[in-house]
């Protein structure tokens, strides 16, 4: 028997485990029950790669987008019914438009738009944070049931912060519980490969409440937040949840973005000696949600015939989709009454 199928036994065996480690773009549920904790991990490969690839975007801004796919996974996984999760900013920044849509259970998209003169600007001065090429203005959270249902949504300020500082302050406004997020992501090369690949991965855990209390899919309508605990001078941060948020901070982002580091041997390697327990991963995807079918609708109930005539070149109108690049033609004249 080799080290590594040793290892790979131990390991199985401390996290309880009856099945094999999880793989790329997977989300992991996890609880720290001696740490009063729970938590997501997620591990994106392939599917991070055909979003950020797609477009081409340089680096900076895909690597910005990648943190805001791999937020929006860890949260919008957690949604126990058939919606959507969307995470959208709009800011002053070099990167001006965030748009991550999370289609419930395992689907994912995403979309950035940027300022190229204020991208060049802000490299040149060496500005290329995530806090730096958001810049200031907003982060809306939007829960989409579907039909008939109302949305919910949280707002978020964006000034200057990192999309992990904007997630801690955003549990904390809407659901008052201690939160804590580590997002990483990084391009590797494997042997063999004409170009690098964009992979990704992140780790959200929250204090369980003494009595229960709201879940990461429980979002508040719109309007301002207010966090009693946290305004009371004599609250006191629970022990466990010090010691849980604590180990997290020693997690670096190669150990996050690592390809050879499943969700499991990470969750492990920062909580062996306190015991965490791990549940069945759940699968994800890049998959865009337009359809010829949703445009051509679009086309036929929202525009009049002199606007589709206005928007057709050389006799057909093109629409292509911002996220997957598709491109979808139309005739300006199908739409007119039989």
């Amino acid at each position: 028997m080799t080290d590594t199928t040793t290892m790979t036994e131990n390991l199985m065996s401390a996290l309880g485990l009856d099945r094999p480690e999880s793989v790329d773009d997977t989300v992991v549920p996890f609880t720290l029950d001696r740490l009063d904790t729970r938590g997501r991990s997620v591990r994106l490969g392939a599917a991070l790669d055909t979003i950020l690839s797609r477009h081409n975007y340089p680096a900076p801004v895909a690597r910005l987008l990648g943190e805001a796919v791999v937020l929006s996974a860890l949260i919008g996984s957690s949604l126990k019914f058939d919606g959507r999760f969307i995470m959208q900013t709009q800011t002053d920044g070099p990167v001006n438009l965030i748009v991550v849509d999370f289609d419930a259970p395992d689907g994912m998209r995403g979309y950035a738009r940027f300022d190229h003169d204020l991208l060049v600007k802000a490299a040149e001065e060496g500005r290329t944070r995530p806090g730096e090429l958001l810049g200031n203005g907003h982060l809306a959270m939007t829960i989409d049931q579907g039909p008939h249902t109302e949305r919910y949504q949280g707002i978020v300020a964006l000034n200057g912060n990192s999309l992990e500082e904007v997630a801690h302050t955003y549990f904390m406004q809407s659901e008052q519980i201690p939160t804590v997020v580590r997002l990483a992501v990084a391009e590797f090369t494997k042997k063999g490969d004409h170009r690098p690949h964009w992979r990704a991965g992140g780790v959200l855990i929250q204090h369980l409440p003494e009595h229960g209390g709201a879940t990461m899919a429980d979002l508040p309508g719109d309007g301002d937040f207010d966090n009693p605990a946290m305004k009371d001078p004599d609250f006191v941060e629970a022990d466990g949840w010090t010691e849980a948020r604590t180990m997290l901070a020693t997690l670096d982002d190669l150990e996050l973005a690592d390809p050879d580091l499943t969700s499991e041997r990470l969750l492990f390697r920062l909580y062996h000696e306190t015991g965490v327990r791990v549940f069945a991963p759940m699968t994800l995807e890049e998959r865009c949600t337009c359809s010829a079918d949703r445009i051509e609708d679009m086309l036929a109930n929202s525009f009049t015939a002199e606007d589709r005539e206005e928007m057709a070149v050389d006799g057909e109108i093109e629409v292509v989709c911002e996220f997957c690049s598709t491109a979808y033609h139309f005739n300006p004249h199908q739409f007119e009454p039989n």
